[in-house]
């Protein structure tokens, strides 16, 4: 079984050593960085099963940076490390999409705690996975590794960047997503073309995945955006 991994954004050497010690001991891989563009940037390379994020960053805020990872991933557990009198950094963190926050100083002990509960939380809420390979939602399963796409039986046919953005919307399931997040997740955070591209690419899938089918898993959420669901 992989160890689950750990994105530790904190400016403070020391206690970003100290994480990394103590979350190795206990069975986790880490990667420390001590800056917010920096550690958005790793975020976007590599796939990370939670992140611990300082508040407090240089190049980037912490809220900044927790604001950037949500526009394009909705589920990664964050927990935020927080000064002790930082209530408005704690109420901001929470209401972009912060899992929990901790308050400095803190108990190892405690954090690992959170830590441990936030896995077991998204584990329970993630689409199923088989074999490490395929993402299923409803009828439909997809694998990164091989790049098929099925629907029952049948298998579908995508370009590239129709897998990309179906990939997207499995992993972010029953999740309303907006235009922005859309193109954050599938075309890059540093897209500048026409956001009608979302449309474009929406009625691609919906021709190939839904019209031929006896029910559609694409749905539009008028004023919002997409959303990936069985209304059945």
């Amino acid at each position: 079984m992989n160890k689950p991994r750990i994105l530790i954004v904190e400016d403070e050497e020391k206690i970003a050593r100290l994480l990394e010690i103590e979350l190795t001991s206990e069975g986790y891989e880490t990667e420390k960085v001590y800056d917010g563009m920096e550690g958005f940037a790793i975020f976007q390379k590599e796939k990370w099963d939670l992140i611990l994020l300082d508040v407090m960053l240089p190049g980037l805020s912490g809220i900044e940076l927790l604001r950037r990872i949500r526009s394009t991933e909705l589920n990664i557990p964050v927990i935020l490390l927080t000064a002790k009198d930082s209530v408005e950094d704690k109420v901001a963190g929470l209401d972009l999409g912060a899992n929990d926050y901790i308050t400095k100083p803190f108990q190892i002990e405690e954090l690992l705690a959170r830590i441990r509960a936030a896995l077991r939380l998204n584990l329970q809420q993630a689409p199923s996975v088989k074999d490490f390979n395929w993402l299923e939602f409803s009828d439909l399963k997809l694998s990164e590794d091989t790049r098929e796409v099925y629907r029952g039986e049948d298998l579908i046919e995508l370009t590239p960047r129709e897998f990309d953005l179906l990939a997207f919307l499995l992993k972010n399931a029953r999740h309303v997503l907006n235009r922005e997040q859309l193109l954050n997740g599938v075309w890059g955070y540093d897209y500048f073309g026409d956001t009608n591209v979302v449309d474009v690419y929406i009625r691609y899938l919906r021709n190939k995945l839904d019209k031929p089918y006896d029910r559609a898993l694409i749905h539009t959420v008028r004023g919002i955006g997409y959303v990936l669901k069985d209304e059945q």
